[in-house]
Order: structure tokens, then sequence, then C-alpha cells
């Protein structure tokens, strides 16, 4: 998921969510550090590590995937989507407008058996790039006929190599939501649910889409048994399970709710999943609470983080990712990679 927000309309976005309501254990930042992005660079939604390199791997605002090379390095271009991307229009670059010309990669996700990094990009399509980057490969643009409208969220299962993806809409483009909440007229936004969860298969080369009808599609991620694949409902204020195997294979539930948004879902190496949920303040004017939640394998919300300090209400968090003993922060109109040290 990743959904991109300009800080314009941050505001107003938090007045049509509910307030959400804690679970017990709430936690501080004892340790907080920001990965600098190059200059004017901004939008890290969504984050993925290999097992070499390492990462993070960020897509970012103006259509690029840049990668993390350590504290002398910084960030560096190593992929882009496009093939009309120029780095002399696009780089830098914050204009909704831009995104068909320039990219917008929402969702990262690696196969570390194949050394590949998959990606989901607003506009394009759904593509693939290997471990020297730049032009991505393209996978599909359409699923049952239907061209995919504004791709979000996408994982990919750690034991099969399939690919879970999501669409948010097929009616409405990422820079459309951008316009209608910058000019206060939300009701097509909030009351659309055409969005799919989609999968789609390396080997056969086929999508196919498992749930139609949804609510905002934003982020995904598939068990680490292979069980079942969450998908998030923006618009819903909730995220719900997909059965791929079992008794229950090919149905759908509720696994949690929330009063406030979901955006992205990360599984973590133990089972669990964390997610961004960004949640109104009651105040006036309006304030947004920017949350990790990490919920069990059961739907149990075990943690919950606050990143309020750190971001200063600048922006919404997109995600939540756990790597070696760390919380990596993927935010929407921020010039950082955020990282917390438990």
């Amino acid at each position: 998921m990743a959904i991109i927000f300009s800080p314009s309309t941050e505001v107003f976005l938090s007045i049509f969510i509910l307030f959400l309501c804690f679970p017990a254990k709430v936690c501080s930042l004892s340790s907080f550090t920001q990965l600098q992005l190059p200059p004017n660079v901004t939008g890290p939604v969504s984050l993925a590590f290999d097992l070499t390199v390492g990462g993070p791997y960020a897509g970012v605002n103006d259509g690029r995937i840049i990668r993390y090379g350590g504290t002398d390095v910084g960030f560096t271009d190593f992929a882009f989507c496009t093939p009309t991307r120029s780095k002399a229009v696009c780089d830098g670059t914050t204009d909704p407008d831009s995104g068909p010309t320039c990219g917008r990669p929402l969702g990262l996700s690696f196969n570390n058996l194949r050394n590949q990094i998959y990606i989901a990009d607003a506009y394009s399509g759904l593509f693939v790039a290997g471990t020297n980057g730049r032009l991505a490969t393209k996978l599909a643009t359409s699923a049952e006929g239907v061209p995919f409208c504004f791709l979000n969220g996408l994982d990919v299962d750690p034991l099969s190599g399939l690919l879970y993806f999501t669409d948010f809409s097929t009616t409405i483009q990422l820079r459309n939501i951008s316009r209608a909440l910058a000019s206060g007229n939300t009701t097509q936004f909030s009351s659309d649910a055409t969005g799919r969860l989609l999968r789609y298969d390396p080997e056969t080369k086929n999508v196919t889409v498992l749930l139609r009808g949804l609510s905002g599609a934003a982020g995904t991620a598939v068990s680490n048994d292979g069980m079942f694949v969450l998908v998030s409902e923006f618009n819903a204020n909730r995220i719900l399970k997909f059965w791929l195997r079992g008794p229950k294979a090919s149905t759908a539930e509720t696994f949690v709710s929330f009063r406030g948004r979901p955006v992205n879902i990360k599984r973590t190496a133990s089972g669990n999943f964390w997610v961004a949920v960004n949640v109104p303040n009651n105040q006036s004017p309006p304030t947004t609470i920017l949350t990790g939640q990490r919920i069990s394998y059961y739907g149990t919300i075990l943690e919950t983080v606050s990143f309020d300090d750190q971001y200063g209400g600048s922006t919404l968090i997109t995600e939540v990712q756990q790597h070696l003993g760390a919380l990596y922060i993927g935010a929407n109109s921020a010039n950082f990679v955020g990282v917390h040290m438990a």
C-alpha cells in the first residue's frame, strides 16, 4: 500500500478517520534515527530488503526505486519502471500528474530465492528487476480483461514465490484521489469499492483475481505458512483474511478492524504482522496520530508504537517493517526513512 497524499491534504483526510482504540501495550520510542533521502526526494512509502546488499530499497515520489548503501554512500539510484522517465524532468518532482510519465512505485517486495525485486507501480503495472536494477521488466498490466488502475501493495510468498498485490481502485487513479482530497470533494473516493486483491504466478505468468469489491485495497501480506493472505481496506478501516488453503480456502473474513485507516502490512520472521495505521486525535484543529501496530497470526493486536514526535504531523506513515531487530518506517511525504531501534 502504499497510498500517497500531499501534506496539504493530510489534515483534511484526518477528518474522515475515526478515532482508534489502542490496545493495552503502548510503547514509546527509545531510539530513532533518519536515513536521509537524496536532495529534493520525498515519499519513501514502501521498503524492501535483500539478502546480499541489504537496503532498504525505497520507492519514492519521483518514480525511482533507490537503495541505501550505508552511511558513507547513502541512497543511490537502483531502478525505475517507465521507459518515458527522464532524470531531467522527473528527479525530485512531487507533481501527481507526472506519475504516468515518471512512474510511482508503491509496493516493493523481494524474492530472495531468485534475487529479484518486484514492484507495483501505481500507473504502469507489475514489474520485476534483477540485482543490476535500471529499467525494470513489465510483467502484467491487467487481470481478467480489466486494466490495472492504481496498483498499491505487494508481497511475495517466501515458500511458493507467488506474488500477491492490490489494485486500490479500478476506476480512480492515484492523482485523481489527490485532487479530490485537495478540493474537499471526497465522496467518490470514500465510497469507492472497486478494489481488488490479485495473485501473479511467475511460472505461468497468469494473474488471478482473488477478491473484488474492496473498499480501498491497500497493503497485503501472506502468512509465513502460506495458509492465508491479508489485505487492508483503507476506506473500510479493516484487514481481511483470504484463506488460500484448508477447509475455508477461497473464502474471506475480517481479520482485524480499526477506527483508523490501515495502509501497508508487513510480515515478521516470527509470523506476526506490522501495520501502519493513521489515527485522528480529537482536537481542534484535528491532527493525526501516526502508529505502527503489531498483530498476531490470529488477529490480536499485540503492540502499538507511536511515531508522532518523529514526524511532527508533517506526513502520514505508510509502512512499518521489522528488519534485523529494527523497525523501518515509510511515509508519504517525508525526506527520510525512519529507523526505530527497540
